[in-house]
Formats: C-alpha cells, structure tokens, sequence
C-alpha cells in the first residue's frame, strides 16, 4: 500500500486580498479579511490560477475555470508589530503597535 506524501497530494493555487496561496483539501490558511461571514459559513475562490491533482496540471490564463470550496472558521489576529520611529540629538521618538486581522479557512473541495 502506497501512502500519499504532503508533496503529491493535489493541490490549487488560489488568489485572494492581493496575494496567492497554495492550498490542498484539508488545509487551515490564514486570508485577508473576506467579508461579512459567520462561522461555518461556506465561501467559494473563484480565483483559481492553478490545480494539480499528480497526473495532469492545469495552469489558467489567467484563471482555470475551477473552484475551491472552503469553510470559514472565524476571525484571527496576526503576530504584534512594533513600530519605533526615532531621531537622533532631537529627543524625538514614537513608538506605533499594528495587529493585523486575517480570515481563517479550511479548504474542502478543489
């Protein structure tokens, strides 16, 4: 019996809020915000550049004309960002905080 490794399982590359993520069924991925969700609600990526299932791969120009199926798993924060701003012999410095907020996803079905 063969087991299937993480590398030859299949997998879509999918674009959303400005970036691209390679993405495979059962994965949990953190996206930028997505809109108006409720948790366990189901979303569609329409944005689909790229799917490979081991025996073919399909590359779209731009798109493939598939979908990825999610679920939405709610709302998470980022990692804390500190921003220092300083100026040397003027005794002037700021100090900034950011946290960024992302969508959490599982993906379902590609």
């Amino acid at each position: 019996m063969a087991t299937e490794t993480k590398s030859s399982a299949p997998f879509a590359v999918i674009a959303t809020g400005g970036k691209q993520y390679v993405v495979r069924v059962g994965d949990v991925v953190l996206v930028e915000l997505l809109g108006d969700y409720k948790e366990g609600d189901a979303i569609e990526f329409e944005t689909v550049l790229m799917t490979d299932d081991g025996a073919t791969t399909k590359i779209g120009t731009p798109t493939t004309g598939t979908k990825v199926k999610a679920t939405y798993l709610g709302e998470k924060k980022g990692k804390k960002l500190t921003i220092i701003r300083f100026k040397a012999k003027s005794n002037r410095d700021r100090r900034l905080g950011h946290r960024q907020h992302y969508a959490e996803v599982r993906i379902d079905t590609i």
